[in-house]
């Protein structure tokens, strides 16, 4: 039988540099760089590829979504790491979803939509 290993997404920057420091005030952990990408983790089964490549209508309508243990403990430290302020961004506070899930929305420095959540029931 196969098995599959691990699933990564490359997600686009607008401006690479900018979304780097963005990621990693989000609490990733940026593991290597260079011109073209950058692998960021938190933990470990949870990794993405950030690209130096950005087209307005595949950031626009490009999610993320990020399962969590103690969505109300994320939402606290993404509040307290100001990313609205200081990356110019959008946040959504926690809200209960009728599909079983607690959930919030940030939005990145490209529009890329990030909905981190906790099941519920």
């Amino acid at each position: 039988m196969l098995r599959s290993v691990e699933l990564k997404t490359f997600v686009p920057a607008r401006d690479f540099a900018l979304s780097m420091d963005f990621y990693q005030a989000m609490g990733f952990r940026r593991g290597w760089s260079d011109e073209q990408m950058a692998y960021f983790n938190h933990g470990d089964h949870c990794a993405f590829l950030l690209q130096n490549f950005y087209v307005k209508e595949q950031a626009e309508n490009f999610v993320m979504h990020l399962l969590v243990e103690e969505v109300d403990a994320w939402w606290q430290q993404i509040q307290a790491a100001r990313l609205d302020e200081r990356f110019g961004t959008r946040l959504i506070a926690p809200q209960d979803q009728p599909w079983g899930m607690r959930e919030f929305m940030v939005f990145d420095p490209s529009g890329v939509l990030w909905r981190i959540g906790q099941n519920i029931d």
